[in-house]
């Protein structure tokens, strides 16, 4: 075995068709879908088929000194899943099975190349559903489970930790183990599943993630409110959530981004013209419940209470125009990125607080004579802004106050697409210096070498 090459050992533990070597991968391999993609070419793209596998990976990568970077779908857009450069790219694709499915304790148990697509068809007939939707579908649970990701129904339902019981993972010397279980709550020791989501691949491999499911709602409807003023959106949202509703989504969008979305997918919503040349602002709501009975006393309440507020007008969608609306906002990342964006901000802030972060934001913008639209799920404060400024160190800069006025405001850098290497200066530089030395420490004890998922989050070593 030691006079093996690093490629035959490759070839030896997962066979010559799950790897490929410089100079032969798939150019879809080699980036996530940050807007500051690099080309850098690794040594090796391996796909594993199981955890054996992934176990035995992590030690010859260990033995021979050579980076690991995990890779789901390459649908994160922070930076977080590339390649580097003459490091190995362990993709999960063939490790995408559905393992279990407890319906009695609401449970499900996934490989991590396992797409959320796969486990929506997978659980269809079963009356449950995984209610974490950050709008990609092809998007895999191991990426989910890596970056925390939320989306739009997180008002309700919350982000990916609190779905995920528990863990299967590999450290970078080849041990198994397993965190947390079938079981809804636990006081029993550190808890290790919540410390291993949202660490960006930096810690451990995930091979297998234990699910908390959720009952699927018969009855729903999508309800669109457009509004005079970007202000009084953000203002109602308390008021609705206080009522008790439970909406599934509540997102607002500028009327730069509604024409944008509407635009690319042909929507035509039936708002009537003297209201749209009023609208400046759109609050879409998206209501689920058990009964059509309760629904409708749910969507007059809701009326009444947005009538109140100012709304210039209150439409109830039919079921298809609904899902295409909700559909078509999913899509507003690909609408920016095809207006040539040259960055989405995913700014949180408390959910009072938006009104005030997006006027500040329109102000710094003028400083910098940048132009910037945005839509966001409003319900918890994530506030998506897309950037267009073509001069990097201008948007650098830029990007920084609105990250600082953030903070100020008791709101983080990222709500939901994570730092990886797109925010990692930024949030390296206003980030409490005793925090940045704790991460790095637990990093260490993981990953001692620093060879899992390098040179992002808070391992700032310069590239080679």
């Amino acid at each position: 075995m030691e006079n093996l090459t690093l490629r035959d050992e490759i070839i030896s533990l997962v066979g010559a068709d799950a790897a490929t070597f410089e100079h032969e991968h798939h150019p879809d391999d080699l980036h996530d879908e940050s807007l500051h993609q690099v080309h850098v070419e690794p040594f090796a793209v391996v796909r594993p088929a199981d955890t054996h596998q992934v176990s035995e990976l992590a030690k010859l990568a260990s033995r021979h000194g050579v980076a690991l970077t995990p890779r789901g779908s390459g649908t994160g857009l922070s930076g977080a899943a590339t390649p580097v450069a003459g490091g190995i790219v362990v993709s999960f694709a063939r490790m995408n099975q559905l393992l279990d499915l407890d319906i009695d304790d609401h449970v499900a148990v996934v490989q991590p190349g396992c797409t959320l697509r796969e486990l929506g068809e997978l659980l269809a007939q079963s009356g449950l559903r995984y209610p974490v939707y950050p709008g990609e579908l092809s998007g895999s649970i191991g990426g989910n489970v890596n970056t925390n990701a939320g989306g739009m129904r997180a008002v309700r339902h919350g982000v990916t930790r609190q779905h995920v019981l528990g863990l299967e993972l590999v450290l970078m010397d080849g041990t198994i183990l397993r965190t947390g279980g079938r079981v809804m709550k636990s006081s029993s020791g550190y808890d290790l599943t919540q410390l291993i989501i949202g660490s960006e691949g930096t810690l451990a491999l995930v091979t297998e993630v234990t699910l908390r499911l959720s009952p699927t709602m018969a009855s729903s409807s999508t309800v669109l409110v457009p509004f005079a003023t970007l202000d009084q959106v953000t203002r109602v949202v308390p008021t609705i959530i206080a009522s008790g509703l439970e909406p599934s989504i509540l997102e607002y969008l500028d009327l730069l981004t509604m024409a944008g979305i509407s635009n690319a997918a042909s929507l035509e919503l039936g708002v009537a013209e003297d209201v749209a040349a009023r609208t400046h602002a759109y609050l879409i709501v998206v209501l689920e419940t058990r009964t059509s009975e309760q629904l409708d006393r749910d969507l007059e309440a809701l009326a009444n209470l947005v009538d109140a507020a100012g709304a210039l007008d209150v439409y109830v969608l039919t079921s298809n125009a609904g899902a295409r609306l909700v559909e078509a906002r999913e899509r507003g990342f690909w609408v920016a990125k095809a207006a040539g964006a040259n960055e989405i901000v995913d700014v949180v802030v408390p959910r009072s607080s938006v009104a005030l972060f997006l006027d500040e934001a329109s102000d710094i913008a003028k400083r910098y004579e940048a132009f910037v639209s945005g839509c966001g799920h409003v319900g918890d404060g994530n506030v998506h802004l897309s950037v267009f400024l073509d001069d990097d160190e201008q948007r650098a800069s830029m990007l920084f106050e609105l990250f600082s006025y953030a903070l100020s405001i008791g709101g983080q850098i990222s709500g939901e697409h994570g730092i990886g290497r797109d925010k990692q200066a930024p949030y390296l530089a206003l980030t409490d210096p005793s925090v940045l030395s704790l991460q790095r420490s637990i990093k260490a004890v993981f990953d001692p070498q620093l060879l899992l998922n390098p040179h992002r989050h808070v391992d700032d070593r310069p590239l080679a």
